[in-house]
């Protein structure tokens, strides 16, 4: 079985999904480890207590991707999962660990990704578009903002009347907390 690490900057709904899918059986080669946030008061690292998984705030400061590879090999993290993290990571970094982090992004990459697209901006800029699908993606983490490998997608329609809230919350439900725990899965059992 792989130890995760999820990393994370927010409320943590994605990581309640992984921790949901993780009790009821289907992530199975993987056990949630740690969560790490670059925000002291987030309320995943909450969710992760009231689970009992560790919980460990770091600073984002000049030493932080060094504090978080400390983390990262203390818990002994095969796999790595952002899940509404919202840092940047550096090359170096993506690079030590080719293959061993994974994304979701809130659209159907290569649409509305990259730079800049991120929360509420990715549904913005859908309905700005006037698309009539959307959804979520699971990629594996590159140099590229969203650049990775795409593991697994599912679309999600726009309905008429979406405000970007109601569509951010449609592309959780109906989505992102689908894949997420099942690329999670698949790519634990392909490193087993």
């Amino acid at each position: 079985m792989l130890n995760i690490g999820v990393l994370v900057s927010g409320g943590g709904t994605n990581l309640q999904a992984l921790i949901d899918a993780q009790n009821e059986g289907i992530i199975k080669s993987g056990k949630i480890k740690v969560v790490i946030s670059n925000k002291e008061d987030a309320y995943a690292l909450e969710r992760a207590k009231n689970n009992n998984i560790d919980g460990v705030f770091i600073k984002k400061d000049k030493d932080f991707e060094k504090n978080l590879i400390k983390i990262l090999e203390e818990y002994k993290i095969d796999l790595i999962v952002l899940a509404g993290f919202l840092v940047i990571l550096s090359e170096d970094f993506v690079r030590k660990y080719d293959k061993k982090i994974i994304n979701i992004h809130p659209s159907l990459i290569p649409s509305f990704c990259g730079d800049g697209f991120y929360g509420l901006k990715v549904h913005e800029a859908a309905l700005s578009r006037g698309v009539k699908l959307t959804g979520a993606t699971t990629h594996f983490v590159n140099e590229i903002t969203d650049g990775g490998e795409i593991i697994m997608q599912k679309a999600v329609e726009i309905k008429d009347g979406d405000t970007p809230e109601f569509l951010q919350k449609r592309v959780m439900e109906e989505a992102e907390w689908k894949i997420l725990p099942l690329s999670v899965e698949k790519v634990c059992k392909q490193m087993i």
